[in-house]
């Protein structure tokens, strides 16, 4: 199947008025789009600092609280798709600053939100604005950047979209220690406000024309799938997995996803999107390198935190900042890995990503230790930060460059929900490797150890550091115990997740998108018209 682009859509605002956008519109269109996506991503994991705040607040339970951050993370990942095709059809300056006004008021709302009733209500609004602006800012990169200069450009947004969480996290447990959790929404509410303001003078419209009907079942079915399976991540690990809210979720996202695949198929060229381009190796190596790198960061999040603050016995803030080399090393590689994709190719350079990825998992399990420290994961650290930058940007670019141009919205919405399905597993597969590996170890050192201090103490290395106070003169013994027994289960997931990158790399080896290379010159002249005044 061809899948070269058309010639561009036609595009109105200031890009029409004036011919394609000079160098210095182009530096402000890419600020607009990556600050928006920067509060959409700050707000994805900025609530995780503020639980026990947010349980005091509102008295509420650990159940609604998971609710309260987790109904982001499944209303942006389950209307990506279809508010992506939706902005190719009405056009994306009008949906981004549509998007940007909902998000910026649901995020004012939230923080001044009086009970958990209408926490969940403003968190579920912004889902809905984040999930029309997500896809929107990667769609205007692509329809507007000329070809030589689209690699940098995605190359930025991809550090933003990899690092900006971890700067998020960073942010927001400063705002929470110095001031309130309420403060927490004053970013993403400035961000809004900045975007928006670029957006409204610079960001050029785009849109597909189209005398096709809008695929609404489609739509709807791609929303069902994705709540449906995310659900059961989200929740499996919480409720069981063999939970009936679990099982039934499994059976109704699996029978969503069959029935969108077949009805996709039926509709070919006038469907959502068009799932026979997942034959081809940019938009399946793509989507599959991004969905294993987003698992097995959001996998390293859940077991770094445990480490720094149980183990290490440090803040949440320190913890958080302790994240910012591999948050650096991340997006300095992602605005790199472009330059190098021109001399080597993009698969050569994806596949030597995910082989420095895997290297820094193999480190992270080799050299780790509770006296150690945290010098004892570093290296790992930046090797890893340093790998996912290379092998995301030009991920990113195979997915969008599989789409036709007028269909950038879909195409950055795949890019997207990948991403939100990796976090999900890798956070419910590696976070299970992890206490299982904890459970295992520990179990054999609690001989002698009070029965009620000993069953809590199973229950993680949080528990245990808590439930010394209770174990009389084995206190440290079973402190001690629990650290090295937590870094016994990190190993056992850092090992899992070197397996898996390995398998990816093969698979992109074998079947990752065609190593082509543009220019070497043409390149560093892209680089020097949009990056030089």
């Amino acid at each position: 199947m061809n899948t070269n682009q058309p010639a561009p859509a036609a595009a109105d605002g200031a890009a029409h008025a004036g011919g394609a956008p000079d160098a210095r519109q182009l530096r402000t269109i890419l600020i607009a789009v990556c600050v928006a996506l920067m509060a959409v991503i700050a707000s994805v994991s900025g609530l995780n600092v503020a639980q026990p705040d947010l349980a005091v607040e509102f008295g509420a339970s650990q159940s609604t609280i998971l609710w309260i951050i987790n109904i982001y993370t499944l209303t942006l990942a389950a209307l990506l798709l279809p508010l992506g095709a939706i902005g190719d059809r009405l056009g994306r300056k009008p949906m981004l600053i549509t998007g940007l006004i909902v998000f910026g008021v649901a995020s004012a709302i939230a923080g001044l939100a009086p009970s958990a009733e209408v926490m969940l209500g403003a968190r579920l609004l912004s889902g809905i604005g984040a999930a029309t602006i997500m896809p929107i800012t990667l769609a205007v990169i692509t329809s507007t950047f000329p070809e030589e200069e689209r690699g940098k450009a995605i190359g930025v947004w991809t550090g933003v979209a990899g690092g900006g969480g971890i700067l998020g996290m960073f942010l927001s447990a400063a705002l929470v220690d110095v001031a309130s959790w309420r403060y927490l929404f004053i970013l993403p509410v400035a961000l809004v406000a900045v975007a928006l303001a670029m957006a409204m003078r610079s960001v050029p419209n785009s849109r597909e024309h189209s005398d096709r009907s809008f695929d609404t079942v489609g739509a709807l079915t791609s929303a069902v799938t994705v709540v449906g399976l995310i659900f059961v991540l989200q929740e499996g690990p919480e409720r069981g997995w063999s939970d009936p809210a679990t099982l039934i979720s499994l059976a109704v996202g699996l029978f969503a996803a069959v029935f969108f695949v077949l009805w996709e198929l039926r509709r070919r060229d006038a469907s959502l999107l068009d799932v026979r381009l997942f034959r081809e190796r940019g938009l399946a190596g793509g989507s599959i390198t991004l969905l294993t790198l987003f698992g097995v960061q959001a996998g390293i999040f859940v077991v770094l935190f445990p480490f720094f603050q149980a183990v290490l016995g440090w803040s949440g803030l320190l913890s958080t900042l302790a994240l910012m080399p591999m948050a650096v090393a991340m997006m300095t590689s992602s605005g790199l890995a472009p330059r190098l994709a021109a001399r080597i190719g993009s698969r050569s350079t994806m596949a030597m990503g995910i082989a420095l990825a895997g290297v820094g998992l193999a480190l992270m399990a080799l050299i780790v230790s509770v006296d150690g420290g945290y010098l004892s994961i570093l290296p790992g650290m930046l090797a890893m930060g340093i790998g996912m930058g290379l092998s995301m940007t030009p991920s990113t670019e195979a997915i969008t460059s599989s789409l036709p141009h007028e269909r950038q919205g879909v195409a950055s919405a795949v890019n997207d929900v990948t991403r939100e399905f990796g976090t999900a597993l890798g956070v419910a597969l590696l976070g299970a490797l992890l206490s299982a590996g904890y459970r295992s170890a520990i179990d054999g050192k609690l001989d002698g150890i009070p029965q009620d201090a000993a069953d809590t103490a199973r229950e993680g290395v949080a528990n245990a550091v808590e439930a010394a106070n209770g174990a009389g003169p084995r206190a440290q013994e079973l402190v001690q115990a629990a650290r090295q027994s937590f870094v016994d289960g990190w190993q056992q997931a850092m090992w899992a997740g070197v397996v898996v990158m390995g398998v990816l790399f093969l698979y992109i080896l074998a079947r990752g998108p065609r190593n082509t290379t543009p220019a070497a010159g043409a390149d560093a002249e892209a680089d020097e018209a949009l990056f030089s005044r």
